[in-house]
């Protein structure tokens, strides 16, 4: 099968859902499927590359910072990579289109439906489903809320990680939307010393409740060391209120994701307590590195970790703290944790994924692994 993907961020551009685009991909690859990804360029990135058999092209737009973009920002990539995904069209035939966010990537999968007949299969992440994340993109929602319906009704199919965002897509708009997990392998890595070290890794902004586990471990009374590795527009906040409650936190910055993996093993206790959440990746990555993980009860980092860590509810500043005082004196739990987060992964290997993707392709567009090719003339011609 031909695949062209349309994602506005790919690595090492981007977040959970441009590591998600590169999971999918090359778990494409791997199932002896070839693969194209248009998507959002940067000064210090080449225009094309081909990495793990995925050919990756980028294209010009305006994009400040890596780990994260602004709404203006993302306008400008939209035109670019449609031109992009049309000039790829005219040197293969692709079956089917994979579009990792309804906005903005969805729209141009939907301008290439509307000229050339390409279907699509869109794979909702979060922050594109109005009413997702309201106290940040509220009012953008409602003014794209007619576009995204549009986007929406023009797919071959939907799709998402996690039943919570599924149910959150058809309470605005009556379609099927099929939960399929997003794929994780863990990378090889060496086995570390461990230390007394709690861990969270995030994009740093308000939902991801970095500041409530800060005032969690300000009141714990223990030798432990709090690290905080990403980086975002809350970051001077969080350095600030370290220093105000006498948290001692050290914050890393960006990481790169390649060197993630190690940093992981060098923890025992990984935290996530964000206030709402689709499929967090951080969470598979953390239990895969042995890691015990506290979470918040938000509905998509409870389907992730299930019954092999901890949850608390959001904000719960005080759940939070008793939690990890019982954790950090508890050697046993913390081992206990991390072999049932390492059991759990299984469930998230590519190749099981890459199946479901498959049926789901063929169902909603007809396509198949043996799928007959067709010209690009012929499929214009419709």
């Amino acid at each position: 099968m031909k695949i062209l993907s349309v994602c506005y961020e790919y690595p090492p551009v981007g977040g959970g859902g441009a590591t998600v685009c590169q999971g999918t991909a090359e778990a494409f690859v791997k199932a002896g499927h070839e693969v194209d990804v248009v998507t959002s360029g940067m000064k210090d990135l080449p225009p094309f590359e081909e990495r793990n058999g995925v050919g990756i092209h980028r294209v010009r737009c305006i994009r400040l910072h890596r780990h994260y973009s602004t709404a203006p920002e993302l306008l400008t990539q939209i035109l670019p990579s449609y031109r992009k995904a049309l000039e790829l069209m005219e040197r293969k035939a692709y079956d089917v289109n994979h579009c990792h966010f309804v906005v903005p990537s969805g729209l141009v999968s939907y301008l290439l439906w509307k000229r050339r007949r390409l279907p699509y299969i869109l794979t909702a992440h979060g922050s594109d489903v109005p009413g997702y994340n309201p106290d940040r993109f509220d009012l953008m929602h409602r003014l794209i809320k007619p576009v995204w319906r549009r986007v929406i009704a023009g797919s071959s199919g939907v799709t998402t990680p996690s039943h919570f965002l599924a149910e959150l897509i058809q309470r605005q708009i009556d379609v099927p939307v099929e939960v399929i997990p997003n794929p994780y392998d863990p990378p090889k890595t060496a086995d570390v010393s461990r230390r007394n070290r709690i861990l969270v890794a995030t994009r740093m902004v308000e939902r991801k409740g970095v500041q409530d586990l800060i005032r969690a471990f300000a009141q714990l009374k223990t030798d432990w060391e709090l690290v905080v590795a990403g980086d975002g527009p809350s970051l001077p906040m969080l350095k600030a209120l370290a220093a105000e409650t006498g948290a001692r936190a050290t914050f890393l910055g960006f990481i790169p994701r390649q060197d993630l993996a190690a940093l992981y093993r060098t923890a025992k206790i990984f935290v996530f307590p964000s206030l709402q959440e689709n499929f967090p990746m951080v969470l598979l990555e953390a239990m895969a590195a042995g890691c015990a993980v506290v979470t918040s009860t938000a509905p998509g980092c409870a389907e992730v970790v299930g019954d092999a860590g901890i949850k608390v509810e959001p904000r719960n500043v005080e759940a939070l703290r008793t939690t990890l005082e019982r954790l950090v004196g508890d050697e046993t739990e913390i081992k206990t944790l991390g072999r049932l987060g390492q059991d759990r992964i299984d469930r998230f290997a590519s190749a099981r994924v890459t199946v479901q993707y498959e049926a789901t392709f063929l169902r909603c567009t007809g396509v198949s692994k043996a799928a007959d090719r067709q010209s690009p003339a012929a499929r214009g011609a419709g």
